[in-house]
């Protein structure tokens, strides 16, 4: 009987070195008479956790090294240990392939905002490192077995009746974004949100995280992102409305919407947290001109608000100067300038790359020897895409309303019917 019991354990790849069970297993594991049943479940019951592939980790503390307090499906005292709260959010925070088998840096950025922002959620880390540890090919292979592991995990905690699925967030960071697809697409009921994070290009790498994490950190400095066709239109400001949910917080601050397609959604940022930038479109008349030639003019504003002055901010040229029409910028400032009072245009020359020159002076040989580069503009109307509150600037001086190579002009706010007539002209 002996031996029926030894080979039983062998097949069921339940026999266990010297010391790794309490006694309580090993005695279920030598009896002779006991049960297949009592071996299935002392099996269960005493694998190692460190054979496991997907771990569920309760984090208490942002510190990557601290792997927290573990959750398993069907041990419900261990629900009670890690002190997991029902009622509560609950967060999962799903990591995406690794080169080095350890978890990235921003993972402990990312739990110690949402601690901060939401402090009687549930943050769990799920580490699938052993299984994202591998070649990329592999790894993505992989993603379904742990998306099917948290759905096993979701539809165990529902079983109590306080747990809602409504309340559950899944954040997945490139690899992890397919992962929590796939849970979603598993898990019995809705999940309540899921947040996708990708590179925002290739050489930035974790980017698109930190932007996340400002969206939890920092609540009064929501950074907001435009939809738009494509980037040429996004960089020329024709795209900053909020018409028909055009715009919308980013990260976190997201808000949900019917739109059924695909959208882009374009915005600037600083180069560090905070992320937010004040994004504004600038559309500038050019009336008339004078041997303008071939050369492309460079110009930049500075804006004069009730909070003070910005940088001189360069106008981007996708385009050639359109003549006699209007031409439309987009700018941004670090700061908020509070409202706008004055705009100072200036004409900086044209850039010195050799192509640059060589129109220059191309242009310059085949005009008059005594002819000046010079337009004439007489307002800019200017569009907040924070607020989206539009303003008409007018030349301070009627008289003077030509600018050259070097030269400046001053703006300020229309006044009368000329703001109004401009402003329901923009609408």
């Amino acid at each position: 009987m002996r031996r029926l019991v030894l080979l039983l354990c062998t097949g069921l790849t339940c026999c266990t070195a010297a010391g790794s069970a309490p006694p309580a297993a090993e005695a279920a594991l030598l009896r002779e008479d006991a049960t297949l049943a009592e071996l299935l479940e002392a099996r269960r019951e005493h694998v190692p956790a460190a054979k496991a592939q997907v771990k569920f980790n309760l984090r208490s503390s942002p510190d990557t090294e601290e792997d927290g307090c573990t959750l398993a499906v069907g041990h419900r005292k261990r629900l009670e240990d890690c002190k997991f709260n029902a009622t509560a959010k609950t967060f999962f925070i799903i990591h995406g392939w690794t080169m080095s088998g350890m978890f990235e840096t921003w993972l402990g950025s990312l739990v110690s905002a949402l601690q901060k922002r939401e402090k009687d959620a549930n943050v769990v880390v799920v580490d699938w490192l052993s299984l994202a540890h591998q070649l990329y090919t592999d790894a993505v292979n992989n993603t379904q077995i742990v998306g099917k592991s948290i759905a096993r995990l979701l539809d165990w905690l529902q079983e109590n009746p306080l747990f809602q699925l409504e309340n559950v967030h899944l954040i997945g960071y490139s690899l992890g974004a397919h992962v929590a697809g796939f849970a979603g697409n598993h898990v019995h009921g809705t999940i309540g949100r899921i947040t996708a994070i990708g590179e925002v290009v290739k050489c930035e790498h974790e980017r698109s995280v930190h932007l996340f994490v400002d969206s939890l950190v920092n609540q009064d400095k929501q950074s907001f992102a435009f939809q738009c066709t494509d980037s040429s239109r996004f960089k020329k400001g024709i795209c900053l409305s909020c018409r028909k949910n055009r715009c919308s917080g980013i990260g976190y601050n997201a808000r949900k919407t019917r739109n059924k397609r695909n959208s882009k959604m374009y915005l600037k940022t600083r180069a560090d947290m905070p992320f937010k930038v004040y994004h504004f479109q600038m559309k500038m008349h050019v009336f008339s001109y004078k041997s303008l030639g071939e050369a492309d003019p460079t110009f930049s504003v500075t804006l004069h608000g009730t909070n003070g002055d910005s940088e001189p901010l360069s106008l981007e040229m996708l385009d050639q100067i359109g003549l006699n029409a209007t031409n439309t910028f987009l700018v941004y400032t670090e700061k908020d300038m509070g409202e706008l009072l004055k705009i100072k245009l200036t004409w900086e020359g044209t850039s010195q790359s050799w192509y640059d020159l060589w129109k220059e002076l191309k242009s310059y040989w085949y005009r008059p020897v005594k002819s000046s580069q010079e337009l004439h503009i007489r307002r800019i109307r200017v569009k907040s895409g924070e607020t989206q509150q539009r303003f008409a600037f007018c030349v301070e001086d009627s008289q003077l309303t030509n600018i050259s190579p070097g030269k400046e002009l001053w703006f300020v706010k229309c006044t009368g019917e000329w703001q109004k007539r401009s402003i329901s002209n923009s609408l």
